[in-house]
């Protein structure tokens, strides 16, 4: 029987120069790639009491092989190993990556919720709302201030999700509106969130990840 509940956390290897480079000129290489690790362990803590339920699966997606030392070690420093599945990102895109994902988790379980580390105001007990809304829902997301969303969720694949998107531009979240009304598919929306992608946004750290 198929696991009820499937959560992929999308994570890139803390490494300076590749990680969060956007915030580079304003934290430096080295301060950034610091933030990031700080972002991955805070979602990381919050997102794993669900491993306490017999029906929620845990998968650990990273962005190549290369980041596998880190993440390996940090499972097994933390004693989550038995808990997290370690799987690698797969497509030539931020949207073909995802429909991968998400489509290998809907093969094993009812319903799957993809998040990233870049939202630290997404915590355990809203995704627990965001797989409750997928009881009655095709679809669910976590919108961004920035027009992008920090997390999406389905019972079924939903291609058009994924296709000719502008990824990182503000009309990603009204194109997947556009496209879920197009295909007539029902939808819930989270409260909107800030992400921490750009250095304007680092006003909206809280104040135990700033350093």
């Amino acid at each position: 029987m198929p696991q009820k509940q499937h959560l992929i956390v999308f994570a890139k290897a803390p490494k300076a120069g590749l990680a969060k480079t956007r915030l580079i000129p304003a934290l430096g290489a080295g301060g950034a790639a610091a933030l990031a690790k700080r972002l991955f362990e805070h979602t990381m803590a919050l997102v794993s009491p669900l491993s306490l339920r017999a029906d929620t699966a845990l998968e650990l997606c990273v962005a190549d092989d290369h980041a596998d030392c880190f993440f390996k070690s940090w499972l097994e420093q933390k004693n989550r190993s038995t808990q997290w599945q370690l799987t690698h990102q797969q497509g030539h895109d931020l949207g073909s990556r995802m429909q991968t994902a998400l489509n290998r988790a809907l093969d094993r379980a009812c319903h799957a919720i993809l998040i990233g580390t870049d939202a630290p105001s997404l915590n355990g007990d809203l995704i627990a709302v965001a797989f409750s809304a997928l009881a009655t829902n095709d679809a669910v997301f976590a919108p961004a201030f920035d027009g992008g969303y920090t997390l999406i969720g389905l019972r079924k694949p939903i291609p058009a999700l994924f296709h000719d998107i502008e990824w990182g531009s503000t009309r990603v979240m009204q194109t997947s509106r556009d496209r879920l009304r197009a295909a007539k598919k029902t939808w819930h929306e989270l409260a909107p969130m800030h992400d921490i992608d750009e250095p304007t946004d680092l006003i909206h750290l809280p104040p135990h990840l700033r350093n």
